[in-house]
């Protein structure tokens, strides 16, 4: 396969050997699954600002820092430099966000490195050692709808707890891996005490969340993860292992296993489909630690707070 110009610097530093095929284009960046240092991943590609569709970025942005004074000047007016580190911001606030989220715990994919506008990282699989599918893409039963939603919501309680509110979260930006369901998509993630506008971010990305969940289970309409989760938050009562109750007392406290979730969600779409269209089983794979990449280093940096 022809190798994608905003790749080739990752070719030429050896941290890409193959590009086995296209993955998905969003509005944000197209992704490819390639052969990196003897394993699948995936690299991320940012679309050029021109070409993004994504909507009231200035809500997003507000709380991001820069590493001094002349690039936040020059972000203010608008200049050629500030333009060019307003992309950068937006690029590598993704890659910060992964890092914290990662070592806070978070089911994100794991960061690899970020050259030249393009993110290395874990490819999360399925059991058949396939591409996880999208939430939006497997059909649920009502018991697995709630014990999503209460998985999910316990997730970003976790998100919030490292101070990342997600920005976008949505049916589209969960994946069903073999271990559990998985977030992506974090270009506008948000600092969640620097942005004033993150409250009511956080309380629609669950909003958004529940929303779709209760087309399988339509009680979970009545839940209020989002609002509930916040208020833990706001009187710091929130922890990375708080008990959620979604709406008062009565409802459970139990915490979910996302790999057992996530089998189950799987077998029952199986379940679904046509015996000539099920695939075989394959043996599970086992991740496997993160090379340590010498060639171009990244990592949230010290004066970032998102």
């Amino acid at each position: 396969m022809r190798i994608p110009k905003q790749l080739e610097p990752l070719f030429d530093a050896g941290l890409i050997q193959a590009v086995v095929r296209p993955l998905m284009s969003g509005k944000e960046a197209a992704a490819w699954v390639v052969r990196s240092e003897g394993e699948i991943r995936c690299a991320k590609v940012y679309k050029a600002a021109q070409s993004r569709s994504f909507k009231q970025r200035a809500a997003y942005t507000e709380g991001r820092r820069v590493r001094n004074s002349r690039q936040a000047r020059a972000m203010a007016k608008r200049s050629k430099l500030g333009r060019k580190q307003v992309e950068l911001s937006w690029q590598t606030a993704e890659v910060d966000a992964l890092y914290k989220l990662t070592a806070a715990g978070v089911r994100v994919p794991a960061p690899v490195i970020f050259s030249d506008g393009v993110l290395l990282m874990e490819l999360v699989l399925d059991h058949n050692g396939d591409p996880a599918p999208r939430l939006f893409d497997v059909p649920l039963q009502p018991q697995h709808a709630r014990a999503m939603l209460h998985y999910l919501a316990q997730q970003c309680a976790r998100m919030l707890v490292a101070g990342v509110v997600h920005g976008d979260l949505s049916e589209y930006n969960v994946l069903i891996a073999w271990d559990g369901p998985v977030i992506i998509d974090l270009p506008q993630a948000i600092d969640a005490s620097a942005n004033r506008n993150a409250r009511d971010v956080f309380i629609r990305d669950l909003d958004h969340l529940t929303r779709y969940l209760s087309r399988f289970a339509p009680e979970l309409a009545r839940t209020e993860y989002g609002r509930e989760i916040w208020n833990l938050y706001e009187t710091g009562r929130l922890k990375a292992d708080a008990e959620l109750t979604g709406q008062g007392p009565k409802r459970s406290t139990r915490r979910v296993d996302g790999a057992r979730l996530a089998r189950e969600v799987e077998e029952a779409a199986e379940a679904e489909r046509p015996s000539e269209q099920r695939k075989p089983r394959r043996k599970r794979r086992r991740r496997s630690r993160r090379a340590k990449v010498e060639v171009v280093s990244v990592g949230p940096s010290r004066s970032s707070s998102s």
